[in-house]
This record gives structure tokens, C-alpha cells and sequence, in this order.
């Protein structure tokens, strides 16, 4: 895919990450979207930053993740980043969303709960799904615009420092992350004028600013990487910025470029296999042998793939960032290396 003269681009890893503030993090499902949030959350927060870590999804993927309880609808720190930062974390939730937005602009908070509790929130946002993304990103803009000294004030008032230094979003997948932050177009219908309107084009201003990134996480597969790349069609054709593409679960590179290939192509020595096994000593280095080639054949075949697929990614001119693959899946002890790998990479604020 060629660049586009007439959309936003980014060149190299800094450019993806450093003086960005909102980091919205996509991908297929399956990809690990929710880990690689989590660790570039932590790698942004290395050395004194502070930063919100949000998923908007109710899965409570993080609270899994990090093997705590469920997380509440209210900002709380989590994690500590090498350096003195810390990453706090919030599950948003509509209702507690409308109820803070009912409260900062208009003090309705005990309107909103009554609202709430007759199941108002609810009903209005099946009728009008769009809505729920409203109250979100609304919720989520707000984070960003945030200046210290509470929330009694809309956003973006006030001169002192940002609360956060950047917010991160563990956002809906690739399949919908098109129409979740195109939220002034999915309002529309609902109103032109009025509260919700002024959300959305609040919201927009924001998810639409120079500072706002949106990143994508694959796997080297077919099924993802296609995905990612028409993803990253639809965000630039929507005018928002593409950061950078996350590949996780990378395998190891094991072999220089001419023994992959001739491995590949017809399996590696089984002779020289088991020589080696019978110098080691090992019992029927023969039937241990077969088996081993097998298994470097396959390796090399995988390794090949994906050596393809990275270079298709290339083909879309973003910065391309590799993960390997964790094994015994990724507790919060393994987040840690993740966000220094990321930031070796160049996911700096």
C-alpha cells in the first residue's frame, strides 16, 4: 500500500508514539489486543509517567489479565512502571459515564441515578446503540483533557498539567473500530443540536486531533494481517491517524535464510540429526530423530509464513513493532518484558 498524499502519516516509531496522548489499541480477536494494551500502557508510563489504562468492552479483560478482582467503573492505579510511573486503570461503563457527565455539566447526579435506576440508560441505549460509544469516548476524552485538580470542571479547563500523561485505550476490535470512534457520524440520527451532539463533537475533536494514535495488533496469520490491513484502510480514509502495527506472538528465528529455505523445501539431514543425538548418547537416536526433523520442518514452513506476512505489513508504511510469543501465556510478572521490548522499539510518550 502506497502512501497517500492527502492523509495523515507517521514515519518512524517515535513519530507513532512520542507526544501522542490518547493511544487507541486494536485488533482481531485472539491477537492478544488486551496484553499489548496493558504493556504499552506500562512501557508509556516508564520513567515518571502517569497513565490510564480504559477497556470499553465489559469483559474485564485487564481485571483477568493482571489476576485481580473485577475492576470497578472508577479510576484506580494498578501498576508500577520502572522509573517512578504508575498505570491506572478503569473499566468505563456507559451509565457511570452519563451519570459523571449528568454531574460535571449540568449537577444532576441524584437525576442521573434515578434515571438509572428506572432503567432509562439502559432502554435508550438499545434503541440507539450509538449512544453507549458517545457516552465512552466522551468518558474516555475526558481522561485525556483532564488537568489537575479533580473533575469539577469540563474538560480541558484550567491551566495546570495534564492528570494523565497519556491514556490508553484497549479498544473494540478491527470489525468495529471504525464506527465506535466515528461516533460524530453514528450520532447523527439522534440529534443535531443539544447534550448529545455537544458530546460527540467534544468527543470527535479529540479521537480527530494530531495527538491521538491508533494502533493495530496482529499475529503473523492470514486471517489477522488482512484484517489489520484493511483496518488501517478504513481508519486513514476516515481521516484519523494510524500509528503503529503491534505483531504479537512472534516466533524466534532459529535458522540464517539458507537453511530455512532448503529446510522448507525438503526437511533437514535426518543423518546429521542423528549422528549428533548418538555422539549425546541418547537411547534410538533414529526414531528420536525422525520425529525432530518433522518438527524443524514444520518450524521452518511456520517461519517462513511469517517472515511473508511481516513483510505485507511492511507494504503499509506504518512503523512495524514485534512481540514474541510467550509460551505459558502472559501473567502480570511477564507484562514487564513486553513493555521494555515495546520500548527498545521506540513506544516512548
Amino acid at each position: 500500500m502506497n502512501e497517500r498524499e492527502d492523509g495523515p502519516h507517521d514515519g518512524g516509531p517515535e513519530e507513532a508514539f512520542a507526544g501522542a496522548r490518547l493511544h487507541i489499541v486494536t485488533g482481531k480477536g485472539g491477537t492478544g489486543k488486551t496484553t499489548v494494551a496493558t504493556a504499552l500502557a506500562l512501557a508509556l508510563a516508564t520513567d515518571g509517567g502517569r497513565v490510564l489504562l480504559v477497556e470499553v468492552e465489559g469483559r474485564q479483560g485487564v481485571a483477568s489479565l493482571l489476576e485481580s478482582d473485577p475492576l470497578p467503573h472508577e479510576e484506580r492505579e494498578a501498576l508500577s512502571a520502572p522509573g517512578g510511573g504508575s498505570v491506572s486503570v478503569l473499566a468505563a461503563d456507559a451509565e457511570a459515564a452519563l451519570l459523571e457527565y449528568l454531574d460535571l455539566f449540568y449537577g444532576m447526579r441524584r437525576a442521573g441515578r434515578a434515571l438509572s435506576g428506572l432503567g432509562a440508560v439502559d432502554f435508550a441505549t438499545s434503541i440507539a446503540p450509538g449512544l453507549r460509544d458517545v457516552l465512552l469516548t466522551g468518558k474516555i476524552t475526558e481522561a485525556v483533557q483532564r488537568r489537575e485538580g479533580g473533575r469539577r470542571r469540563p474538560p480541558g479547563s484550567g491551566t495546570g498539567r495534564h492528570h494523565y500523561d497519556a491514556v490508553v485505550l484497549d479498544a473494540p476490535p478491527t470489525g468495529r473500530i471504525g464506527s465506535f470512534l466515528n461516533v460524530h457520524s453514528e450520532v447523527a440520527g439522534l440529534a443535531t443540536t443539544g447534550p448529545v451532539h455537544d458530546q460527540a463533537e467534544r468527543a470527535m475533536k479529540v479521537v480527530r486531533s494530531d495527538r491521538t494514535r491508533v494502533h493495530f495488533v496482529t499475529t503473523p496469520e492470514e486471517m489477522p494481517v488482512q484484517e489489520t490491513r484493511e483496518g488501517i484502510a478504513e481508519i486513514e480514509a476516515s481521516g484519523l491517524r494510524v500509528g503503529a502495527v503491534i505483531v504479537n506472538m512472534v516466533g524466534p528465528t532459529l535458522l540464517d535464510a539458507a537453511d530455512l529455505s532448503a529446510t522448507a523445501a525438503a526437511g533437514p539431514d535426518v543423518d546429521a540429526i542423528t549422528e549428533g543425538l548418538k555422539a549425546a548418547g541418547l537411547d534410538d537416536p533414529a526414531l528420536l530423530s525422525e520425529g525432530l526433523a518433522s518438527e524443524l520442518r514444520t518450524y521452518a514452513l511456520r517461519h517462513l509464513l511469517e517472515l511473508r506476512l511481516l513483510g505485507e505489513l511492511r507494504e503499509t508504511g506504518r512503523p512495524l513493532l514485534t512481540l514474541s510469543r510467550l509460551e505459558s501465556g502472559a501473567p502480570r510478572s511477564a507484562l514487564s518484558g513486553l513493555a521494555r521490548r515495546l520500548t527498545e522499539q521506540g513506544a516512548r510518550r
